[in-house]
């Protein structure tokens, strides 16, 4: 904007946000994931040969280091390549790319995959049903084109957005990026935000950062059916007011830029992006944000800081998004997810959406599952089914082996073990059916247990878009440090409790894993490990880290047997510096 900008702010952006460098790399540089399923499908192994690959090139032109999830997990381990992404090969395969790319003439070609949606998904009602009566962007065309005859006036687009927020409300959405929120309560609140001299516009937000270790539901949306999430944008700008939307995608979805930014082009073209959309005069501008990285700007109130071109720390509440979001504006944010299936909804109604759950859920939404599984990937099931249908859906468990564990958000709910306790006095959420936890019961099969976000709540556990399975013989101990060196790397360091306490579990799992701990110290640890997981639910300004403790204290509430076999090692050795 012609300012001067002051070198320190250069500096406290470009040092905080991994996808910027202060300066320039002295070869190429390997990245291998190392986040659960890559950690479960062989990447300190793979890391380990690529650094002797790169020993035998020499000369310091290659440079081989982690780095956390790549949103791959279903074709792990993965790997950056001069920060291009591919995934799904074997070790030999990797050496050869490496090679190939530090070799004079054309590096190896960014790794693609197909961008068709699945026929059964039901979330694209242009193509699901091949005669159906949609053209592309008609929820947009009902909305701003009033049937014939009808008065053309601002309280027709009133009634229009109350329409739509109706909607959203009987097919009860929620947030699909992890917290639930219903959605039209963040519409209503951000249509309902004040205007003055001061709030002269709003904005909306399409939080496309999904960093979370296993989550990759995200990816396949947004390359399969950008369409949806653009509409979904839109629609959300013309119900609330708003002028101008992002989609902000973290930059290692390189395909899935491409995919939206050619979509954009497209809605641009028929009418339905940007200025005077369809003719109405109506204007609804879009465009891409891309993210300099970092799993903390998953974190909404992060992630406008990225786009205010600030370090990425979260803020501290209140007030809300919906009234100082972007620029201090009102700001309407929500996942990808939430986003697609606006259109659905608009067009075939709220109850359309809501009657698709089962076992008394509501509605429809998309899983990515990985691990110790046969055919890991990403789908689109009813609410309310069971996780064993879900595992099943993705061929079995990988082997035919037993089912151990199971973290059903990332490592942010930790793992679960083939049968959980039942609470004695289960957290209903308001209008929750108690009568789906049976009484008596005092354990519960977790293959049983319904994908629902109210059912899981009740149990106090968490449920994501991201689930990892553990076969049986899986060391949970040597997982849950896995997960919190993942939560110690990804701190964004703004609260203490974060900072030091991340670190500081993750000093306590290496302890326990490398077998230096004996009996009496391994009770103290669990200790530590309790005080620690309180303190951070109760001090950090965001969800990080109140979360960061849960791999760690669930691998000692629910698999003790695999903290204590690293105990009674009879030649324990100084725990190594722990891995970043």
């Amino acid at each position: 904007l012609g300012e001067r900008l002051p070198l320190h702010r250069l500096h406290e952006v470009a040092s905080f946000f991994p996808h910027y460098r202060l300066e320039p790399p002295a070869g190429l540089e390997v990245k291998v994931c190392r986040d659960m399923t890559c950690h479960l499908r062989g990447a300190p192994g793979l890391r380990a040969r690529l650094e002797e690959v790169a020993k035998e090139i020499g000369g310091g032109r290659v440079k081989v280091e982690g780095v956390s999830c790549l949103g791959q997990c279903d074709s792990a381990p993965a790997i950056l390549v001069a920060d291009h992404s591919y995934w799904g090969k074997t070790t030999r395969e990797y050496e050869d790319l490496v090679r190939a790319a530090v070799a004079p003439g054309t590096p190896p070609a960014p790794q693609r995959t197909g961008a068709s949606a699945p026929p059964d998904w039901k979330i694209d009602v242009y193509r699901h049903e091949r005669n159906a009566p949609y053209q592309p962007y008609q929820a947009i065309q009902d909305f701003l084109l009033p049937p014939d005859g009808a008065d053309e006036s601002e309280a027709l687009g009133q009634a229009a957005g109350t329409g739509v927020i109706k909607a959203l409300e009987l097919a009860n959405l929620r947030g699909m990026g992890g917290a639930g929120t219903p959605a039209h309560e963040k519409w209503t609140d951000v249509r309902d935000a004040r205007m003055d001299k001061r709030i002269d516009e709003k904005f909306v937000v399409c939080n496309a950062d999904e960093s979370e270790p296993g989550t990759f539901k995200d990816r396949e949306l947004l390359l399969r059916v950008p369409h949806l999430v653009i509409e979904g944008v839109i629609l959300a700008g013309l119900v609330v007011g708003a002028r101008r939307g992002y989609i902000y995608i973290r930059h290692e979805y390189q395909e899935q830029i491409e995919a939206v930014e050619r979509e954009l082009e497209r809605a641009r073209a028929l009418g339905a992006c940007g200025d005077n959309l369809l003719g109405t005069g109506q204007s609804m501008q879009v465009e891409v944000y891309v993210s300099p990285g970092g799993y903390i700007c998953g974190e909404q109130s992060a992630l406008i800081e990225a786009m205010e071109e600030k370090r990425a720390e979260p803020r501290n509440k209140p007030p809300e998004l919906a009234t100082n979001g972007l620029w201090d504006k009102p700001t309407l944010l929500s996942n990808v997810e939430t986003f697609a299936w606006v259109p659905a909804i608009v067009l075939r109604g709220g109850p359309w959406y809501r009657d698709q759950g089962v076992n008394g859920g509501k509605g429809l939404r998309f899983f990515s599952i990985s691990g110790d599984v046969a055919s890991p990937g990403v789908f689109e099931v009813p609410i309310g089914t069971p996780l064993g249908a879900l595992i099943e859906q993705a061929g079995g468990m990988r082997g035919g082996k037993a089912l151990k564990a199971v973290a059903p958000s990332g490592p942010s709910g930790g793992f679960l073990p083939a049968t959980i306790p039942v609470p004695s006095k289960p957290r209903f959420p308001e209008g929750f059916p108690a009568g789906r936890i049976a009484a008596g019961l005092a354990r519960r099969d977790l293959l049983d247990m319904e994908l629902d976000l109210d059912l899981f709540r009740a149990f106090g556990l968490m449920l994501g878009a991201g689930i990892v399975v553990y076969a049986e013989g899986e060391d949970m101990a040597d997982h849950a440090r896995n997960c919190t060196e993942f939560f110690r790397n990804e701190s964004c360091g703004k609260c203490v409790p974060c900072r030091l306490g991340s670190e500081r579990l993750v000093q306590l799992a290496a302890e326990i894993q490398t077998g230096s701990a004996g009996p009496e110290r391994l009770d103290e640890i669990e200790d530590w490990v309790g005080e620690l997981r309180e303190s951070l639910q109760q001090t950090s300004i965001c969800g990080l880290g109140a979360v960061a403790a849960e791999p760690l204290a669930m691998a000692f509430q629910f698999f003790r047997a695999d903290v204590d076999r690293h105990v009674s090692r009879t030649d324990p050795t100084t725990p190594p510096e722990p891995t970043r």
